[in-house]
């Protein structure tokens, strides 16, 4: 866990090092005579927002070496905040610029402004459209494909219009290592985007599979099962995630986000289980076996491997149980003896996914199953409602304060069941989550999040 932290404050610092450096620079460097305190503010902001949008590109890139460090939640959830920061920055530049010289404001006149000024101000424009169209995405009715293709072209077409004003401007990039900081910046986005949309594609492409069963389940989800052609399979971990691409290119911008629902112990057989929750999920139980897909992974911290010591309990909602059956189907193929529970949250008695195989795998291992129920039938003696404190109270052993909890659904009950386990002393350091938040957020079932937050 030791050696864990530390890579991540080493790749924190060095993000945080990139970020600032142009800012640095600013200050220690020689810079023009005559130019007012808010007019060099003005700058700093603006080269701070820039430097700020370029990175992003790193955080969503899935490199394999980060996303062997951080949570993915973690990594995305960190591009959202710092991407409004970057907004936040990179508006304050022209902002305080036209406010501490008004006359300044007739750069905004594209037809008659110098190039390096309508260069500023599309790319500004293009900004507040990647960011209304980030936030508002579903309000305005645009689908993630399409979205996709848009974030994609503004943050491209953002970075090279504003990187040609800077070069142009020309009052500080004439300073040699500025200038040269802004190259190496500029040659690292380019190289993310290179990564992402060139290079990776390419990998992937070598690396086929293809579908050999669609397997419907309880509650409305089908287990999609794939098998590698001409290549034995990637190794993976137990919790891990994967970005899917079926039945189209690698190099199509359409793929999607699934947990490995499948044992680690047999990477030649892959298992994702998908519930009906959206334009492509809705299609999954009609994908025909023999289709080709490709599989992006894996990616994730939230596995078994990462967390080797102690008995282990496992709480999830719905859905959320893909990633925990790839956890106990690897622990059964591991013969493993420790003590394990399972807190799962369903909406009915039918709804229960691998309910079946749950049952059989409490045979296989050192297994309670604790089934919580928002409606449950007349005769039923189990939980019902959320997975409370009271519920963890009731049924976690007696040696709960040493287990590592594995923790997956939507992000109102990782909230309550943190919460109700922190009331319960045990520490957040042996907590594991991964929210299944913009799943939860498309299903019908929606008041289920929504009662959650009020429990």
């Amino acid at each position: 866990m030791l050696k864990q932290q530390t890579k991540q404050r080493l790749w924190i610092a060095v993000y945080f090092i990139l970020i600032f450096a142009p800012l640095l620079i600013l200050l220690l460097a020689p810079r023009p005579a005559g130019r007012t305190f808010w007019r060099e503010l003005s700058v700093a902001l603006g080269f701070a927002g820039l430097s700020l949008m370029g990175l992003q590109f790193i955080p969503t890139a899935r490199l394999p070496l980060l996303s062997e460090v951080f949570p993915l939640d973690t990594l995305y959830d960190f591009h959202h905040k710092l991407s409004i920061a970057a907004f936040v920055f990179s508006l304050a530049h022209p902002v305080i610029l036209f406010i501490q010289n008004p006359y300044t404001l007739r750069l905004l006149n594209i037809f008659t402004a110098p190039w390096r000024a309508r260069a500023a101000v599309v790319g500004t424009v293009l900004l507040i459209l990647l960011i209304v169209t980030s936030v508002k995405r579903l309000s305005l009715r645009i689908s993630y494909e399409t979205w996709r293709w848009l974030h994609d072209g503004f943050s491209v077409a953002i970075m090279a219009l504003i990187l040609y004003h800077i070069f142009n401007v020309n009052y500080y990039t004439s300073v040699p290592l500025q200038r040269g900081l802004w190259i190496v910046l500029g040659c690292v986005w380019a190289a993310m985007i290179l990564y992402i949309r060139v290079i990776k594609p390419w990998q992937l492409l070598n690396r086929p599979y293809r579908v050999v069963e669609v397997i419907q389940e309880r509650g409305q989800t089908w287990s999609l099962v794939l098998e590698p052609v001409g290549h034995p399979g990637v190794p993976f971990r137990a919790g891990q995630v994967a970005w899917l691409s079926v039945g189209h290119s690698p190099f199509s911008i359409e793929e999607h986000p699934f947990s490995y629902a499948s044992s680690d112990q047999h990477p030649e057989r892959l298992v994702f289980a998908i519930k009906e929750l959206g334009d492509f999920t809705s299609t999954i139980g009609n994908i025909a076996p023999g289709t080709v897909a490709y599989v992006d992974g894996p990616y994730g911290t939230f596995d078994l491997d990462h967390h080797p010591q102690g008995n282990y309990v496992f709480i999830a909602g719905g859905i959320g149980c893909a990633p925990i059956m790839g956890m106990l189907r690897t622990l059964a193929d591991r013969k493993d003896a420790r003590q394990l529970q399972f807190f799962y949250g369903s909406w009915a008695w039918d709804d229960i996914i691998f309910r079946e195989e749950l049952e059989a795998l409490q045979e296989q291992l050192n297994l309670e199953v604790i089934h919580v129920l928002e409606q449950p039938p007349e005769d039923w003696e189990g939980e019902s409602g959320y997975i409370t404190k009271d519920v963890l109270q009731r049924h976690l052993g007696c040696d709960y304060r040493n287990c590592i909890y594995f923790i997956c659904g939507p992000l109102p009950m990782i909230e309550l069941v943190e919460r109700s386990l922190e009331e319960l002393a045990v520490s957040r350091k042996d907590m594991y989550e991964v929210s299944r938040k913009r799943a939860f957020e498309l299903t019908r079932k929606r008041i289920f999040s929504e009662n959650y937050k009020m429990a």
